[in-house]
């Protein structure tokens, strides 16, 4: 009787394992972000959210606008800011709504230095002592702020090399960057240079990218500046809260780079 009743146990046991196993195989892996020379580029393309990230240097027009529509539309942003920028006294109130409203906060160094060459090569300009030093200092007066200790780095001008990678990571840092497909990163050009792109065209760039890339946005770290100053009266910020409204009625949440790659504040 004994031997029965364990026969019947033993193959209990084993169904329910091989059931547990089968569900594991069915079960796709999570999907890894995009990676290109050691940056970041691309979260993961599941689920219909994309990160809106700012940088900000030396003008900040665009910030009011900006967040009145950011909170319009219950969304969060990620704002990378200069050392520069966080030192400079008509651009606390900025600082001080990205704290207040619960935006992601991140270092952009502290000189807005050049890395490397425009090459096809990148050959490394800055020595890793320079870039050690300029980038805690634009660390520390993030951390003066009570917003924390940062866990991504966008580097100035969006150029950096496998050196620039490297030595992030050093720093506790993960490097990352803008994804490519839109004209977004070019709403700082100035009207009477040569690579201008007039606002409108940013913003078409950005729906037709939406409209033909397989994923849309989905995983997009989509890149604008907080401010272009005085050479460019073409400001995208006018056409923010558009963009917003059309992407929100396609179904995307707008998050934190934290929740983008890490899953951080869903549900809130």
């Amino acid at each position: 009787m004994h031997s029965v009743q364990f026969c019947e146990f033993f193959l209990l046991v084993f169904f329910a394992s091989l059931r547990t196993f089968a569900s594991l195989r069915e079960t796709p892996p999570a999907e890894s972000p995009t990676v290109r020379d050691g940056a970041i580029v691309r979260g993961p393309t599941a689920a219909r959210r994309l990160a809106l990230v700012f940088t900000g240097h030396e003008f900040a027009e665009g910030g009011e606008t900006i967040f009145d529509e950011l909170a319009k539309h219950r969304a969060k942003g990620t704002f990378f800011l200069t050392g520069d920028f966080l030192d400079n006294p008509r651009f606390r109130p900025v600082v001080r709504r990205i704290v207040a409203e619960g935006h992601g906060l991140g270092p952009h160094s502290d000189k807005h230095l050049l890395y490397c060459e425009w090459t096809t090569a990148r050959k490394t300009l800055v020595s890793r002592e320079l870039f050690r030093s300029d980038l805690l200092a634009n660390l520390e007066k993030i951390e003066r702020l009570g917003a924390g200790r940062p866990r991504y780095f966008l580097p100035p001008y969006e150029h950096y090399n496998q050196d620039i990678a490297r030595w992030s990571a050093e720093l506790g840092l993960r490097l990352v960057n803008d994804t490519p497909g839109t004209r977004s990163n070019a709403d700082y050009t100035e009207d009477r240079s040569k690579n201008f792109v007039p606002s409108r065209a940013i913003f078409e760039s950005i729906l037709r990218r939406e409209r033909e890339d397989p994923h849309g946005l989905n995983g997009f770290l989509l890149l604008l500046h907080v401010g272009a100053g005085p050479g460019r009266t073409d400001k995208f910020h006018g056409r923010f809260g558009a963009l917003l409204d059309d992407l929100a009625g396609k179904g995307y949440r707008f998050v934190r780079l934290e929740e983008l790659f890490e899953g951080e504040g869903e549900g809130r």
